[in-house]
């Protein structure tokens, strides 16, 4: 008895005009991003273009739009790997229209385009408040470290810096001087003349990149000593109309110089960051959402803490909600511990709304008093106002809200999505890069809840 197996036939060719239509079902996430690309304006994109049709074609903006939201959306963001779906996937193969663009133009699009893609999150956001599903009752705020393209090994002190530098200089006298003994031996022009001259070349141009990484620590270090000596001048401006002789000034921690510090040489914008399973080389990320996950800010700064973040993020979420045409107004910003300061909570801050931030344990609260007894800082009535608003049963609400909303979305993006280190290089690049990875996190949510009502 023989085998009943069903088997294709490879050599069978398509009859009749295939339908892409058929190969994926109607509620996939491909013809989502398809509609939402048809919706959006890329007039910031074609401008980038000549209006005479002069010139080698391009691909339209509209097909490597789509190609790039589908692949952020999908935690796909290497531009080889791009290329490769292209070919083997269907998906891919639909939203390229059949079409293979290669790794290179991939990059150079998302390169030259980078700030038209991050003006996708205003478009996402006005998408979404179309559906209904902004609400700022309560907005959430947090930070998150996410890599740089860089390694903590490539960062120096002053002294490496300038001792690579006398290395880079002294490997190029030595390579001149055995040129030269070899031109003068032979007569004639050494056969590998090309390579020492682009050897050259490749040395100056590293020796460039460490002179101004040297550069970039003596201005920090300048600065740092600019600080002391203007703060103590006023100090000491002050003793002097009272009477009083000059004395010295002990530095601050800002004003303290730092002969340790580094700067990194393939990405000089980041910086060494604590994060959860130890150091990195990156920047530290910061995102404002609505109860729902919308993301209504996003901002990347080299700052290592949290601290002095509130008020900026406030600004950008007022000029985004803005921009993308939402007059609702904030009513509550909650955030973790790490946001805390007296100068945060205090109300100096213009157009705050009300605010839910847990109270830092650590921190000064006041100069031990000589009989022993607990001092109370100036600032301990902003704690316990803090401390009695947050155990109230809105409270309560408002801290488990921050827990169901922005802390899964980091989660979400960095592990689903797998956006834990930034493709390119700079903080300008990383800022609109986090804005893209914001916007498709929209987009997605957009999708779920359009999946919920079709």
């Amino acid at each position: 008895m023989g085998f009943n197996f069903i088997s294709g036939d490879r050599e069978q060719p398509f009859l009749l005009p295939v339908d892409m239509r058929d190969w994926l079902p109607a509620d996939h996430l491909v013809w989502f991003v398809i509609d939402v690309v048809g919706q959006l304006d890329l007039s910031a994109f074609r401008r980038a273009y000549r209006a005479d049709g002069h010139g080698r074609a391009a691909y339209d903006p509209a097909l490597m739009v789509a190609v790039l939201l589908y692949a952020y959306c999908t935690g796909l963001r290497s531009s080889r790997m791009i290329e490769r779906r292209c070919m083997e996937d269907v998906t891919f193969r639909i939203l390229a229209g059949g079409l293979c663009p290669d790794h290179v133009t991939i990059a150079r699009f998302r390169a030259r385009h980078a700030h038209a893609l991050a003006g996708v999150f205003v478009q996402s956001l006005r998408l979404c408040a179309e559906a209904g599903l902004v609400r700022l009752g309560v907005v959430a705020l947090d930070g998150t470290k996410v890599g740089a393209n860089a390694s903590l090994d490539a960062n120096r002190t002053l002294a490496a810096l300038q001792k690579q530098i006398a290395a880079i200089l002294d490997e190029a006298e030595k390579i001149d001087a055995a040129e030269d003994q070899r031109g003068e031996d032979s007569g004639q022009t050494p056969a590998g003349l090309v390579d020492p001259v682009r050897r050259r070349a490749q040395l100056a141009a590293a020796k460039q990149r460490l002179t101004q990484a040297q550069q970039r620590l003596q201005a920090q270090a300048a600065q740092r000593a600019g600080k002391l000596e203007e703060r103590s001048a006023a100090v000491n401006d002050a003793r002097a109309a009272r009477g009083l002789p000059p004395r010295t000034v002990r530095p601050r921690p800002s004003e303290k110089p730092l002969p340790g510090a580094t700067t990194n040489l393939t990405d000089p914008d980041s910086r060494v960051m604590l994060a959860r399973h130890g150091r990195i080389q990156g920047y530290n990320a910061q995102w404002a959402c609505t109860a729902q996950q919308i993301i209504v800010a996003a901002q990347v700064t080299q700052a290592g803490n949290d601290v002095e973040q509130l008020a900026p993020m406030l600004a950008t979420t007022r000029t985004t909600l803005a921009a993308a045409g939402i007059t609702e107004p904030v009513q509550a910003l909650v955030a973790d511990a790490g946001y805390w300061r007296a100068a945060n909570v205090d109300g100096t801050i213009p157009d705050t709304p009300d605010l839910y931030i847990s109270v830092a344990k650590h921190g000064r609260r006041g100069k031990p008093r000589r009989d022993g007894k607990p001092a109370e800082a100036k600032t301990q009535h902003l704690v316990e106002a803090m401390k009695a608003k947050l155990r109230t049963a809105t409270g309560k609400k408002m801290l488990r809200d921050r827990y169901t909303s922005i802390e899964p979305l980091f989660g979400q993006t960095k592990e689903n999505r797998n956006a834990r280190r930034f493709t390119r290089r700079g903080l300008e690049a990383a800022q609109t890069e986090w804005q893209l990875i914001a916007a498709t996190s929209n987009l997605h949510k957009l999708y779920q809840a359009w999946l919920t009502t079709t």
